[in-house]
């Protein structure tokens, strides 16, 4: 089939096949806040088929300063509600299922495995989540991507992706660090910054534009690899 016509910018980037690789891949999204939304407005736009959003909290007025899904008048609404809205906002062809649920040991298997992903983008910040998130795709073969923090940093240019074994400085890879160690786990892509924290403090400050782009290099990630892969 030939690629709709809202994709025709993309076309000459990725190609027929590419479009169709992209249509047929299943996403899912693990936290829909100010990292996950821009992830999930930049692969929905890309024209990935499939997407389940997961994520159990509700909008607050304090995302309002960085988080893309949240507005004025949805504050109090689940986000993945709201993150599936507007993803159909954009594409009503995609196939977008919200699940508002956090992820624990006692629901992952389930909520993974009925979003048969082909890719996890990974943007929540729950470090025993993110193990489950790490192990069901290594023990799945299936694509992932998982954000370390973006908090309390200024600088979106000092963000990159590697394997989380040549992290730095992130407090949060730190962690992650041990405990994939721990599990038997010895690769896991992540994005990362590597800006000393600019202030530190029990909850984490962020700005608008740190976490976006973080989104952004992780949906650029998912999108080169489905295009990529060998299998549409």
């Amino acid at each position: 089939m030939p690629s709709p016509e809202w994709l025709s910018r993309e076309l000459p980037l990725v190609g027929e096949d590419g479009i169709e690789k992209l249509e047929n891949a299943s996403v899912l999204l693990v936290g829909a806040g100010g990292v996950g939304g821009y992830a999930l407005e930049a692969l929905v736009r890309a024209g990935v088929g499939k997407i389940t959003v997961v994520d159990g909290d509700t909008v607050d007025i304090t995302n309002l300063n960085r988080q893309l899904i949240s507005l004025r008048e949805n504050v109090g609404k689940l986000k993945a509600d709201e993150a599936v809205r507007r993803v159909l906002s954009v594409n009503p062809g995609c196939r977008a299922v919200s699940v508002p649920r956090f992820i624990n040991s006692e629901n992952a298997e389930e909520i993974i495995s009925s979003a048969s992903p082909d890719f996890i983008v990974d943007a929540c910040d729950d470090t025993d989540a993110k193990l489950l998130l790490a192990l069901w795709a290594e023990n799945h073969s299936a694509g992932i991507i998982s954000c370390m923090g973006t908090g309390n940093k200024l600088d979106p240019s000092l963000l990159r992706i590697e394997d989380i074994s040549k992290t730095s400085v992130c407090p949060l890879a730190k962690s992650m660090r041990k405990k994939l160690r721990d599990a038997g786990v010895t690769k896991l892509p992540v994005v990362f910054s590597t800006e000393t924290p600019a202030v530190r403090g029990t909850t984490p400050a962020s700005v608008s534009f740190v976490p976006a782009a973080a989104g952004i290099l992780m949906a650029s990630y998912v999108v080169r690899k489905i295009i990529s892969s060998q299998n549409h």
